[in-house]
Parts: structure tokens; sequence; C-alpha cells
């Protein structure tokens, strides 16, 4: 499946969602979007994988890199709405708490 990504801005705040499958394939397309996101210096970040049925440990790592890199500049990170499945995976990795993952 293909990867896409749409990002929006609002009184300050930046969602990213990603809809497809997020693997080594295409990780780097959403390492670029984030570190786009992130130039612009947002109150806050937020990347929706409500659409994201499956991401890899490259994805995931990509995720847990913005989520530093966001940290360092003050502002706040959270992934949202991630599917059952994908939540189960960053769970069993232990990055819930780093990515302030919400539904």
């Amino acid at each position: 499946m293909d990867l896409s990504i749409k990002t929006t801005t609002d009184a300050d705040a930046s969602t990213v969602t990603v809809t497809g499958e997020v693997d080594v394939s295409n990780a780097n397309e959403l390492r670029e979007a984030l570190n786009a996101v992130l130039g612009q210096t947002p109150a806050g970040i937020s990347v929706d994988l409500a659409q994201v049925a499956y991401i890899d440990s490259t994805g995931i790592g990509v995720l847990v890199g913005a989520a530093t890199r966001s940290a360092d500049a003050g502002v706040t990170f959270a992934v949202t709405n991630p599917q059952p499945n994908v939540r189960r995976v960053l769970g069993l990795l232990g990055v819930e708490g780093q990515l302030n993952i919400s539904d």
C-alpha cells in the first residue's frame, strides 16, 4: 500500500496525517515530512495514525527520532489514533510514553 502524508496547521499546532503502511521503503518520506513541520517550530505536533495498518521498526524509529527532536526544541509531540495492531507493537517496544500516544 502506498504512503500518503498530509500536514495541516491550526493555531500554532501541526497535524501530520499518515495513510497507508510505513516501512523501510518509505519511512524517509515520513522523516522528511516531520522534519519540515518541526522546522516551522509549531507549539505542538500531532501524528495521526488512524489510517496506518502497519508500521515497521524503521517507521517507529522515525517517530521516536521526531519525538526526541521535538522535545529538544520545546515542541510537544504526540501520536494519535493508532490502530490496535499498531498500538500493540508500540507498546511491546515500550515507546508509548515517549510518543505520548492517545486515542
